[in-house]
């Protein structure tokens, strides 16, 4: 088992999804079970789902001084920056801690792709890419981290990590041990995916997605619904209202696309995560579910959910809500479960009507008020990358 770690504290944080920009679209959602879900219409031929679409990106390029930037998935990530002003707290902590002490953590799954895909329907006489879209940077898996890098004017250790849908649940665990090392004072970590080509037909050629809104955990759940998403947190050493306390990953190694049937994974991730912040599981008030509706992962969830904890506690998906955000589901759900420590607010399971056989008493479809201490984020991805990260609550800072 690994060591318990010094906390650290979550200065600020923030997401962006279908229900809207920043927490409080996000909270009014989670207290009355709204889903941001809707048809598809995005591509010339839209497959029959339903989606988690961030309104008005199609409208709002970039500023004109960041265009070789200019794409659907950088966009999210600029609107994602002003939502509850957490660009400034990044400029402040750049100001405290100086530009080259600031590490920049990003989770995504297929970055800028959108862009190059809509190249590779314009290709010139030659086979080439169009003049305006030679753009060697803005067509690479590390584009979002670059753009946002510049744009924060940031100067530190500047990572991608593509884990599939663990992507930006692993930028905690990547940002404590660049803190912990002294590599860096501050990190700057999140997650932006965008809705994209490959994205659906991708997920439709697996016969994973849904034909209509998902359904977690539901006895009749036909599979996922895909949204977009950015998100963001600001990590600092010291004590603080909410606080990263412990952190987990594993890799199953058992599929391309399918969890272990015993989630001896996810529960490897599940008993580190809780061993560096030192808890048991009977300390944990809320669970955020990874819940996808897909078939395997919500029983092995389930399953790993139901033997591990009393039935007091209060478990839930938001997928049904925001969609499944690939990349930036880690973000979205470290949000939820920050929400959940600072509001009370805990998430049901929206769009779900009849619980599968399978889920103890954890698993809630109304959310609640309550007052928590210490919550769990769960983020499982394709091939078995998983991780669990463990929030709780801290001393105010001084």
């Amino acid at each position: 088992m690994p060591s318990r770690i010094p906390p650290l504290r979550i200065s600020a944080y923030t997401a962006t999804t279908a229900v809207g920009p920043g927490l409080a679209a996000l909270r009014e959602a989670i207290a009355h079970n709204r889903s941001g879900l809707r048809p598809n219409d995005f591509s010339h031929h839209p497959l029959p789902t339903w989606i988690g679409r961030v309104a008005g990106l199609e409208d709002n390029p970039l500023p004109s001084h960041w265009q070789a930037w200019d794409c659907r998935n950088n966009r999210l990530a600029w609107l994602g920056l002003q939502a509850d002003g957490f660009i400034d707290h990044a400029l402040a902590a750049r100001e405290r801690h100086g530009a080259h002490r600031v590490a920049l953590v990003l989770g995504t799954s297929t970055s800028s792709i959108g862009a190059t895909e809509e190249a590779y329907t314009r290709l010139d006489a030659d086979g080439l890419f169009p003049a305006g879209s030679r753009l060697p940077r803005l067509h690479t898996p590390h584009s979002l981290a670059m753009f946002v890098q510049e744009a924060l004017g940031l100067a530190g250790p500047c990572i991608t990590v593509s884990t599939a849908c663990s992507s930006s649940a692993k930028v905690f665990a990547d940002a404590e041990r660049l803190l912990r090392l002294g590599l860096a004072d501050a990190a700057i970590v999140g997650g932006v995916d965008t809705l994209c080509g490959s994205v659906l037909f991708g997920f439709n050629s697996l016969e994973l997605v849904s034909p209509e809104p998902c359904r977690p955990f539901d006895a009749h759940r036909r599979g996922i619904s895909l949204g977009e998403a950015a998100g963001y947190a600001l990590l600092e050493r010291g004590s603080g209202p909410l606080q990263l306390l412990g952190y987990g990953e594993s890799s199953d190694a058992h599929h391309m696309s399918t969890p272990h049937p015993e989630g001896l994974g996810a529960e490897r991730a599940l008993d580190d995560a809780l061993a560096r912040a030192g808890v048991g599981c009977d300390r944990i008030g809320y669970v955020n579910l990874h819940g996808t509706a897909s078939a395997k992962n919500d029983e092995v969830e389930a399953a790993l959910v139901a033997r591990r904890f009393g039935p007091a506690v209060h478990a839930g998906s938001t997928k049904g809500m925001t969609g499944h955000t690939l990349g930036a589901a880690g973000i979205v759900e470290a949000a939820v479960s920050l929400l959940a420590l600072d509001t009370g607010c805990l998430a049901g399971t929206p769009n779900t009507q009849v619980l599968d056989a399978m889920c103890g008493p954890q698993i809630r479809l109304a959310p609640a008020q309550g007052h928590v201490d210490v919550v769990l984020s769960n983020s499982f991805g394709f091939g078995g990358n998983n991780c669990a990260l463990v929030f709780g609550r801290g001393e105010p800072a001084r």
